[in-house]
């Protein structure tokens, strides 16, 4: 079974990649199941909008992944809990709005996709020990057992949290990819287990920016420069960063990973 995991879709110039280049994606790599991280999809590149949710959706995307950003926008907090398509980190507060892990089933409805979403602690908004939750859901859910795949959103800033989230779910999951940096890292393999992992994804944005977002008016804010603005994505033209994975149907566990990079100012591969 083949996998695409797309990095964090930020602002209209992500969003419009996504659209005009996914179909061809799905088929040159004939790919059976879409994740995406959406937490900066709206066109401030904070949060998203439910009108963001049904496109991403309409385009074919199984499931929408989220992180920090995933309640920028008031009107998720209203609409994630009848969207179980949209994730939400699993180690929010107890009693936070919607889920931070679902099963789904596949499109020919032969296999069931866990997917899990988490964020880590470091640098970031406070939560609940992402470790903890990681170990509860992998004590629910076992590969090949509830689920036929397990895929894992850790959504991080440091390298290390991420990378030692890679190794707890070493042949307990099918793969597992870091979000939030929006910058792509070459450190793509199977892990020993035959997990598959990387440290970060990427972003689908522009990245003639800082991250995503505009850099002359970053630049001033780095500068303190008193006429700066808040930050607002660069909606330039656009790359998509992501990933392929294709998955044993047997074990669940994964057979390669391929980054994915396409377009826009980082158009190396694929």
């Amino acid at each position: 079974m083949n996998f695409l995991i797309l990095g964090d879709i930020v602002g209209k110039s992500g969003r419009e990649v996504v659209k005009e280049n996914l179909k061809k994606i799905s088929n040159k790599f004939k790919i059976d199941f879409i994740i995406a991280n959406g937490e900066n999809a709206a066109d401030d590149g904070h949060g998203i909008t439910k009108k963001n949710t049904d496109e991403f959706l309409n385009l074919g995307i199984d499931v929408i992944t989220s992180g920090n950003h995933i309640w920028d926008k008031i009107e998720t907090l209203d609409f994630i809990n009848n969207e179980s398509r949209l994730l939400r980190p699993a180690n929010m507060a107890d009693g936070s709005p919607g889920k931070g892990f679902n099963i789904y089933n596949s499109r020919n409805n032969k296999f069931k996709v866990g997917v899990l979403n988490l964020m880590g602690n470091v640098f970031m908004k406070k939560s609940q020990n992402v470790f903890d939750s990681a170990k509860k859901v992998s004590e629910e859910i076992k590969l090949k057992e509830n689920a036929d795949f397990v895929i894992v959103d850790m959504h991080g800033e440091i390298t290390s949290e991420k990378t030692a989230m890679g190794f707890f779910f070493d042949g307990k999951a099918t793969m597992v990819v870091g979000t939030h940096t929006h910058v792509p890292t070459s450190d793509h393999r199977i892990m020993d287990g035959g997990t598959a992992f990387q440290t970060d994804l990427g972003m689908c944005g522009d990245y003639n920016s800082i991250i995503g977002m505009n850099k002359e008016n970053s630049l001033k804010r780095f500068l303190n420069d008193p006429t700066a603005k808040k930050h607002f994505p660069s909606n330039g033209e656009a790359t998509i960063c992501g990933a392929v994975v294709e998955a044993n149907e047997e074990t669940g566990l994964a057979k390669s990973i391929e980054p994915l990079i396409f377009g826009g100012k980082l158009n190396q591969r694929n």
